[in-house]
């Protein structure tokens, strides 16, 4: 009996539903290829890239100096294990010991992983320094730190975790930037708090320099461990290599994952030489953490965005983009807000556009600007952080026309 093949279809948004699992609801394009800001659909249409692969492709599509760095490693080597160690391995976490707090890395393959060892770094430490009743970790409402049954169980938003019980125990919720509710939660049970300097999914909202001084404090106090989700708002998104070094409070622990390798597949836990002596050999993994050609690709990620010059470009880029889009909002209406640091910005849509961020989004898409949500309430912009003038002014036209269209049609 022979096996049936099936000669390959034009790419459309319509065979999702008869090949995938549908958990997801994608957009009614397919991207062939892209280059900078800008992707080139199957239909042959062209749209500007304000939504970075959800602030991902830090240099955008196809960038010369990360193709040259895949080519370079796939020539050499791809995959070893962790049976041993490898060499671009060795490097980039050298790179990010030198330029972070960090003075051991982690290496696995997204955020939701990087934070899963995290949290188990931050559970295992407690209970053999303090004994196991020390376990309560405290997050805080409309977060979001990844899709394992742990990370999302820590994550705010309950609709994530609805039907997939029993979750995991010893997990408290509280409402950001409010720190007598902090306060008043931490107790010498406490074995750790997460927390993302700016919340993205929940609505790129930015965490107060003293609300993230208070949880360094607290942490503190009851030796818990502090860490940073900054899987979103790291590698140069806010203007600085990580977001915490805005705020000046340093983390035990930082997750970093997303732009960090460009769009190569990467993720990171870095933390301080006494809390990574409590994951000692055999105690957690990864089979494909830590690969050649992801350290390669991330190696060339650090030293072009870690520049001040290009540090400085992002804030520059970001302030003029946010600018632009506040008079967007103001003059349809249409946005109440626009915040964020850098390049994650999010545009809060007005009471007369309560719940509709995912309008304005498809109707960017039919105008060639291709944004996302930040929830129902939320237009979110998280562009490559080199996006060209021309590549922001173009995305930026397209949006406007979006919204004067939306407006003119009544809605």
């Amino acid at each position: 009996m022979h096996a049936k093949h099936s000669a390959p279809a034009a790419p459309g948004a319509s065979q999702y539903h008869e090949v995938m699992v549908p958990n997801y609801a994608p957009a009614d394009f397919v991207p062939l290829k892209g280059a900078g800001a800008r992707v080139w659909t199957a239909e042959g249409d062209e749209l500007v890239d304000f939504g970075g692969g959800i602030a991902v492709n830090s240099l955008g599509h196809c960038h010369p100096a990360l193709i040259e760095a895949l080519s370079e490693q796939a020539h050499k080597l791809w995959h070893v294990s962790n049976i041993v160690t490898n060499a671009p391995a060795l490097h980039l976490a050298r790179t990010l010991c030198e330029r972070t707090f960090a003075e051991r890395v982690f290496f696995c393959n997204s955020g939701a992983e990087a934070n899963e060892a995290a949290l188990k770094l931050a559970r295992r430490r407690a209970s053999i320094k303090h004994g196991t009743g020390k376990r309560t970790i405290l997050s805080f409402r409309n977060s979001f730190h990844g899709r394992t049954l742990f990370t999302v169980s820590v994550g705010g938003q309950p609709k994530y975790t609805e039907h997939f019980g029993p979750l995991p125990e010893g997990i408290e919720h509280l409402p950001y930037n409010d720190i007598a509710a902090l306060d008043k939660a931490v107790t010498d049970e406490t074995c750790a708090i997460i927390a993302e300097p700016i919340q993205g999914e929940g609505g790129v909202i930015p965490g107060n320099v003293d609300f993230l001084k208070a949880l360094r404090a607290a942490c503190d106090r009851v030796d818990a461990t502090l860490i940073f989700d900054e899987v979103q708002s790291g590698v140069g998104r806010t203007g600085a290599l990580y977001g915490y070094m805005r705020a000046g409070v340093v983390p035990d622990v930082l997750t970093t994952a997303k732009g960090l390798g460009g769009g190569f597949p990467i993720g990171a836990m870095l933390t301080k030489r006494e809390w990574a002596e409590y994951l000692p050999a055999g105690t957690h993994g990864t089979t494909f953490g830590g690969n050649p050609l992801g350290c390669a690709v991330a190696q060339r990620v650090i030293e072009l965005v870690s520049a001040p010059d290009f540090l400085h470009g992002v804030e520059t880029r970001g302030q003029a983009m946010r600018q632009e889009l506040a008079r967007i909002g103001d003059a349809y209406g249409v946005f109440r807000e626009v915040r964020g640091m850098g390049l994650l910005l999010g545009g809060v849509v007005s009471d007369a556009w309560a719940g509709r961020a995912g309008d304005i989004v498809k109707a960017g898409h039919a105008e060639g600007v291709w944004c996302l949500v930040a929830g129902p309430e939320v237009v979110r912009f998280a562009p490559p952080l080199n996006v060209t003038e021309q590549e922001m002014g173009d995305g930026l036209a397209r949006l406007e026309r979006a919204v004067q269209r939306l407006v003119s049609a009544g809605g």
